[in-house]
């Protein structure tokens, strides 16, 4: 379970990459693939894979096609997530409502899903073999530095979110 909602989630960030890069119809304003402070947001996709322009106008086409679908998925997420939250959170609290408002966000979660994988096994097959190499080892990058920078933002977050220790706070003269 733990590897799959990975999974997902980078599935879900390449996705949003891809759709980004392959949305758009020229280079990205400024000629570089850059941030403000001038370090690499993200690897220049395009350029590692050695996409063909029939093959980027096919991934475009693929995704203006799906893009309603998964604007209309991610909405009834949404909705899912936060009837969901009002089921748990709200005034009254009742297992029948409960459970049909997880089996509501189970199914538009299914939904998304299966639309991420549908999209990726269509990007899939408009991939050369030598191309899909370099996206494996692309993903495989990816996923090495995510696990890598994991740690330091769980450890960021859990020191900003949490109270300081009692026996680091200056001690006042009991009177």
């Amino acid at each position: 379970m733990k590897n799959l909602k990975l999974f997902l989630f980078l599935f879900a960030g390449l996705l949003i990459f891809a759709n980004s890069v392959f949305g758009q119809d020229g280079p990205p304003p400024g000629g570089a693939d850059r941030d403000d402070r001038g370090g690499d947001r993200r690897p220049n996709l395009l350029a590692e894979l050695g996409l063909s322009p029939d093959q980027v106008q096919q991934i475009r086409r693929m995704n203006q096609e799906r893009r309603p679908a998964m604007m209309e998925a991610q909405r009834r997420m949404r909705e899912a997530n936060r009837n969901l939250d009002m089921s748990i959170y709200g005034e009254t609290v009742s297992d029948a409502d409960f459970q049909a408002r997880l089996k509501e966000f189970q199914l538009a979660q299914a939904e998304l899903a299966r639309l991420r994988f549908e999209s990726e096994l269509s990007v899939r097959r408009v991939l050369t073999p030598e191309q899909l190499i370099r996206f494996r080892n692309v993903r495989r990058r990816f996923a090495e530095n995510r696990q890598e920078n994991r740690p330091n933002r769980r450890g960021r977050r859990d020191r900003q979110n949490m109270p300081p220790d009692r026996d680091s706070q200056p001690k006042r003269p009991i009177n």
